[in-house]
């Protein structure tokens, strides 16, 4: 079995606002999904970590942008990051709350120089809310590439799952033709794992922008 790049990933911090986040320098990738879509098992399975990212069965305890540290061994590069996003859509968290981390969000997305993209995490069941499809806007307004792990694959046939990848890639399509993908995610059994972290680890290791020359 092929060594997992992202294992060894550790907390560095938690972060109410875009300024409290690590020095915006290396590359860093990150993590946005509706509450209870799965998103902290994702990132627990990509980074073979069970606790890594907190799980829980009360939905939106993600209420803080969280950086995570890659390990050392591209130092030449700067660091790498992941990032999980706040889990959003969930109903008892205060609207003053999430006005908040729609304008940080925003934010992030338009400022962040290190950001190379977004895995966006989506219930196979109940994809494309709305959530979702401002995820995408900002993705697409910002020129952000953007992968949708399609979760929970696994209380889906195969056929059942197939047919929703195909819609999705339809509706990705005709947002933008290049820039945007999808696939089926479980992290029960493991279904996608070695996909995602091929789309992570190519984003991170993408050559720096050179900066603009007056």
């Amino acid at each position: 079995m092929a060594s997992n790049p992202l294992q060894g990933a550790q907390f560095i911090l938690a972060a109410h606002q875009i300024s409290q986040l690590p020095e915006d320098s290396g590359a860093e990738v990150a993590f946005a999904g509706r509450s209870n879509a799965g998103k902290s098992s994702a990132l627990n399975a990509l980074t073979g970590q069970k606790a890594l990212a907190r799980t829980s069965k009360t939905p939106g305890r993600t209420q803080q942008m969280v950086a995570f540290d890659l390990p050392a061994g591209r130092a030449a590069a700067g660091p790498r990051r992941l990032i999980d996003l706040p889990g959003y859509g969930y109903a008892k968290v205060p609207e003053a709350l999430r006005a908040h981390w729609r304008q940080e969000i925003d934010a992030y997305l338009n400022q962040r120089s290190s950001l190379r993209g977004v895995i966006l995490i989506m219930d196979i069941r109940h994809p494309l809310k709305d959530f979702d499809r401002m995820m995408l806007d900002f993705c697409e307004a910002t020129g952000l590439a953007c992968h949708v792990l399609l979760t929970k694959a696994d209380k889906l046939s195969r056929n059942q799952a197939g047919q929703a990848l195909l819609s999705m890639r339809k509706s990705l399509q005709a947002l933008r033709p290049e820039g945007f993908s999808a696939q089926v995610f479980s992290s029960s059994d493991m279904t996608g794992v070695d996909t995602a972290r091929e789309v992570v680890m190519g984003w991170l290791n993408e050559p720096e922008a050179e900066p603009d020359q007056d």
